[in-house]
């Protein structure tokens, strides 16, 4: 007898898997482990809600797909904050619609810039919402009375609730929104406490909702870590058009807003500013900060002009060179890359044959300026050997090149540009790779300037006088070596 018939009837269903998250950025995983495979955190992954899973359906569409040369700019045009230095770092200004999010250490200033941007805004007559967290009204009031920031057109608000927040967007349409910060408000309707990953990605979605929706360009001041990364999900970096870090040392006034992200100009600008008690003023001819004019020349000291984006700085490196008691001699840094400064010792002394390893090298820049590009190499060399020596170094020269193992030098980008600085300030002479020497011509035509091309460090120092000694067999024999390249008739004096 067969069995009957039995109609098998099947539905798709959602099913639900769990899942885990890291409470410190927000990765997730489908089992537990230890250590979270994102931040290396210990201990941070933790079982999140079962999030559903299934297919996704076509659905109705907000706005209709249209020709992108249909579609008009003329509503994104960027509008000057009124700080030239910060719209140089932006891309031309600020654009409507625009998330931008600024991060830094607890008190390099940021509060304090934005209070200003928001000022210059609303003294152009845009309407501007400064929303605080962290701080009272009253509180932000005698900060705005300080630096003289008080306008009709700006509006002040101290709250903690993300759906008053935006009930304020919608009371006073301003035309920029301005968060101080993103990890003090929360969502009532999301688990977690305000600053937590769940409330940071809904926050900041949702204000990043609100400014493309509305065309009110908005920006959040973001907490950063101990290691100096955003706090937070990464993803909240994601969410964002422009990412800018504003760093500063706390023993200087000098502070910098460089661009980590952004999606309307270049990311390797940086602005100058500095932070004194009345205010933030932009600084527009940074280069004076870094460089200490001597009245006699001082041995161990050499100027050279690094790139901070795409603008020209002239820096100092100063060193100091005594003699050590140590087993192993000391070799420390301000500001300059404490490795960099070991390899540079190193080719010194098997290159150009100066006895370094018995005595102790203190490196460091003038004005709390930090360097990180190569550019600078031969100019640490030179303030180096001048403090081994105690031989000065002329007072209007610079030093630009990078420096490699075998003691050659290396040309570096935008040579012309780094000596058209040299020579605005006022410096009569460089010293560049023999490479980049065609690339000077223009230089040496318009500003009458002097520059040299040298092959390798040791011909640098022999320019200088700042050589080993003579009575060094080995150094002789490479000077009197014929296939060795020559500077020709190249003294000092010609510099």
């Amino acid at each position: 007898m067969p069995w009957p018939s039995v109609r098998v009837m099947t539905r798709t269903a959602s099913r639900t898997r769990p899942g885990y998250r890291c409470s410190e950025c927000g990765w997730e995983t489908a089992k537990w482990v230890g250590r979270c495979g994102e931040c290396q955190a210990w201990g941070s992954v933790a079982e999140a809600a079962a999030v559903p899973t299934g297919r996704t359906t076509a659905g109705p569409v907000t706005t209709a797909a249209v020709p992108i040369g249909t579609v008009p700019v003329e509503d994104s045009r960027a509008r000057t904050s009124g700080i030239p230095e910060l719209d140089r770092v932006l891309g031309g200004g600020v654009v409507p619609g625009a998330a931008v999010l600024l991060a830094g250490e607890p008190g390099v200033g940021k509060s304090t810039l934005l209070l200003e941007v928001a000022s210059r805004t609303a003294a152009a007559g845009r309407r501007v919402l400064y929303v605080t967290g962290e701080e009272s009204t009253s509180q932000v009031r005698m900060r705005a009375d300080r630096t003289g920031a008080v306008q009709d057109e700006l509006y002040l608000a101290a709250e903690t609730d993300l759906g008053a927040l935006l009930g304020h967007v919608q009371a006073v349409r301003p035309e920029l929104l301005v968060v101080d910060s993103v990890q003090t408000i929360g969502a009532a309707d999301v688990d977690g406490v305000p600053g937590g990953v769940t409330q940071v990605k809904e926050v900041a979605a949702a204000l990043v909702r609100v400014a493309k929706t509305q065309g009110i360009a908005t920006v959040m001041v973001g907490h950063v870590t101990k290691d100096g990364s955003i706090a937070g999900p990464r993803v909240l970096e994601h969410l964002v058009d422009v990412v800018l870090h504003f760093e500063g040392e706390r023993s200087s006034r000098l502070r910098m807003v460089r661009a980590v992200k952004n999606r309307f100009g270049p990311v390797d600008e940086v602005g100058c500013f500095d932070l004194s008690g009345t205010g933030i003023v932009a600084v527009t001819d940074p280069s004076g900060l870094f460089v200490s004019r001597h009245h006699e020349p001082v041995p161990g000291t050499c100027v050279s002009v690094v790139l901070e984006g795409r603008r020209p700085i002239l820096a100092e490196v100063q060193a100091l060179v005594t003699a050590s008691a140590a087993e192993r001699p000391r070799r420390t840094t301000s500001g300059l890359d404490g490795s960099r400064v070991a390899m540079l010792v190193a080719v010194l002394e098997a290159r150009a044959r100066l006895r370094l390893i018995t005595h102790d090298v203190f490196a460091s820049t003038v004005g709390g300026v930090k360097i990180t590009e190569p550019a600078a190499d031969l100019a640490g060399a030179v303030a180096i050997a001048s403090a081994y020596k105690q031989r000065d170094v002329p007072t209007d020269l610079v030093a630009i090149g990078e420096i490699g193992l075998a003691g050659e030098l290396r040309r570096v980008r935008d040579t012309p540009q780094r000596l058209a600085e040299a020579a605005r300030l006022g410096f009569a002479g460089a010293i560049v790779p023999a490479e980049s020497l065609a690339d000077a011509g223009k230089v040496r035509r318009v500003h009458g300037m002097k520059v040299v091309g040298v092959p390798d460090v040791d011909s640098a120092l022999r320019l200088l006088n700042l050589a080993a000694h003579d009575c060094d067999p080995v150094f002789r024999a490479r000077r009197t070596d014929p296939t060795r390249p020559t500077l020709g008739v190249v003294r000092r004096h010609d510099l």
